[in-house]
């Protein structure tokens, strides 16, 4: 990066993945893919090594900034927080209010994700059908059995936390859809809305110590085992679709911390029979809604190929 412009578009690349951090469809590390900067990204946090700790140790700041490649993780990390902080309350405030549309955009989302992703497999194998296929039963099954209601401690959350934000550097899957499987979406979503610092410190913390963890078995998978990875990424992420259908029937609730009734068990409906149990399904504005999901991943791929072609 060498001028102002650049550190804005990276900014702004920031920006738009921690806005896919924060919905459930499409994930930062997706983001990161198209727009060019998912190798940096990377390489940026495998760089948090041993010798890291050493400049650290011996006081050399400056060059320990070179070599976490600071100036790149820095400006990208905060278009992140920037766009986690400006979303969470609309995000929340469209759960609660608007649940049919923003459920539709989210699966929109998903669709187009998943075909972007799959896109990057170069070799449709036998082996690598299955894997998909083994990632679509995967999902499936796991999103069908998770509960909508899980613990809410603080080991939960740190572990929440360290198992969502490995979606940050996979190519395919949200860290928010992680967090709805676990069941946690709306609780970390609530405690970011309402600067809940406990939660989102020991959040934050597992983050931390997920990403490192994680980065390495990220890049060795995708380097060694590419397709097959991409296909399981893709896979998982179609057969997570039954979690987000727009219309669901509430079986069971139990009683939230402020006095809230919150859904413990919930199936999906046709539009058909959600009418006759519910209310107005609003097919046409799902559809509107489903629609500017699949054109917002469109256009973003669109602006990140012009961008890097100049």
């Amino acid at each position: 990066m060498n001028n102002v412009k650049d550190y804005v578009m990276l900014f702004l690349k920031g920006m738009s993945m921690g806005g896919a951090d924060v919905v459930p469809g499409v994930s930062g590390g997706t983001i990161a893919f198209i727009t060019g900067i998912y190798e940096e990204l990377l390489n940026s946090i495998k760089s948090f090594d041993k010798s890291a700790i050493q400049l650290l140790l011996k006081g050399r700041i400056s060059d320990l900034w070179n070599h976490v490649n600071g100036r790149f993780l820095v400006t990208l990390l905060s278009g992140i927080f920037v766009s986690i902080i400006s979303l969470a309350r609309l995000i929340y405030y469209l759960l609660n209010y608007h649940p049919i549309q923003l459920w539709s955009f989210f699966f929109g989302l998903i669709i187009i994700s998943a075909i972007v992703v799959s896109r990057e497999i170069k070799r449709w194998k036998p082996l690598v059908i299955l894997s998909g296929i083994v990632g679509i039963l995967i999902a499936y099954f796991i999103t069908g059995a998770t509960p909508a209601t899980t613990p809410e401690n603080y080991l939960f959350v740190f572990f929440s936390g360290a198992i969502a934000i490995c979606a940050m550097i996979l190519p395919g899957i949200s860290g928010s859809f992680i967090l709805l499987i676990m069941g946690k979406y709306e609780f970390i979503i609530e405690s970011v809305k309402d600067i809940n610092l406990p939660v989102i410190i020991i959040f934050g913390f597992g983050c931390v110590v997920g990403l490192l963890s994680f980065t390495r078995l990220v890049s060795w998978l995708l380097a060694k085992y590419h397709d097959l990875t991409v296909a399981l990424l893709a896979g998982f992420m179609i057969g997570s679709l039954n979690k987000i259908w727009p219309w669901k029937e509430t079986l069971s609730t139990r009683l939230g911390s402020k006095g809230e009734l919150i859904p413990v068990i919930q199936q999906n409906l046709w539009p058909t029979d959600y009418m006759t149990k519910i209310g107005e399904p609003l097919v046409l504005q799902a559809l509107l809604y489903f629609s500017i999901g699949i054109l917002l991943i469109i256009a973003i791929e669109k602006i990140a190929q012009l961008s890097n072609q100049k």
